[in-house]
């Protein structure tokens, strides 16, 4: 090759991997990494945000659930990938706050993962198969109480957000169920629906149509107000159990090191596509309230959150075998 000809090719290439490295962030699609199975306030917080998302950054924006280990499976996986913004992770509160507490040995750790922005949260609502004889909250602890170790109640698995909240609860109130732990919130709707357990609390857009249906009692939210889905449904204030609040949060993380310009270009666009008015129709009509928050805020929010849970954990014996 003559000279001129090798030095116009250096040249080239240069020239090209300049272009590359200095392309537009997404130059490629984004891959929005879910802990559960489809499904459940996780999957669905994910599915709305991912079209106005790609929509806003004018690229492509694909959900990927990568279900097991407690979600650690998922939270491994992003916490290994390269931080250059397209594995992100859509974090769940009960994952994100309470595998440290209940797991000595994780394949990640917080300081792994960059916030992004919070952008759902949910209450839960304490459920029963019909033929539980109480009609409303009251009558339930009440016969609960005076049947100690009669009803089961499930759980998403050791450790999950219902498993922690029913046994705040079962403090709470003096009362005492038998735990039974599935692999996420199907499998364990479906034995409740069948009257295999009696007692589940979750988030509502996982149960609203069977107790809009009647195939499932709704005695109680466990949130500040009333959810628009489930109006008729009092909250755990309402009813007469005063201090008993639960609350899920989903929420966006990169892998630590993502460049922080990208992660503002992801915040900025996530603020956007929560604002949106399609988004909030179908948020509304799945049950999820779009909440938003910064990084340093939803930080903040991860700190105290993981200080909460340690103590809830620690005092209830809870493990997660």
């Amino acid at each position: 090759m003559k000279p001129l000809h090798r030095l116009c090719t250096v040249a080239a290439l240069l020239l090209s991997s300049s272009l590359a490295i200095g392309q537009a962030y997404p130059a490629k699609p984004i891959t929005l990494i879910v802990p559960n199975p489809p499904g459940g306030v996780v999957d669905t917080s994910a599915r709305l945000l991912a079209e106005p998302l790609a929509r806003l950054l004018n690229g492509t924006v694909v959900v990927d659930n990568k279900g097991g280990g407690s979600g650690n499976v998922a939270y491994g996986l992003v916490a290994r990938a390269p931080a250059d913004g397209y594995t992100l992770l859509t974090s769940y509160s009960a994952y994100h706050v309470g595998n440290p507490s209940l797991m000595p040995k994780l394949p990640w750790a917080q300081k792994d993962l960059a916030p992004v922005a919070l952008i759902t949260a949910a209450t839960n609502v304490i459920t029963a198969h019909p033929s539980v004889p109480a009609n409303n909250l009251k009558e339930l602890l009440s016969y609960i109480q005076s049947n100690p170790g009669k009803l089961s109640y499930a759980s998403q698995g050791n450790g999950s957000l219902s498993h922690v909240g029913t046994e705040m609860l079962k403090s709470q109130t003096g009362t005492s169920m038998v735990h039974i732990p599935y692999r996420g919130s199907g499998p364990a709707i479906q034995d409740v629906l069948a009257g295999q357990v009696q007692v589940f609390m979750t988030t509502p857009p996982s149960v609203m149509q069977h107790v809009q249906s009647g195939k499932l009692k709704a005695y109680a939210v466990t949130g500040k107000s009333r959810h628009p889905g489930l109006p008729q449904v009092p909250t755990t204030a309402e009813a007469g159990l005063k201090g008993f609040e639960l609350e899920a949060w989903v929420a966006i993380f990169a892998p630590a090191g993502t460049p922080a310009d990208v992660i503002a270009k992801l915040t900025g666009a996530i603020r956007q596509a929560l604002e949106q008015a399609d988004v909030k129709t179908r948020a509304a009509a799945a049950g999820v309230e779009l909440r938003y928050l910064p990084p340093d805020a939803l930080d903040a929010l991860v700190k105290r959150e993981t200080e909460y849970w340690s103590k809830v954990i620690k005092t209830a014996g809870i493990t997660a075998d």
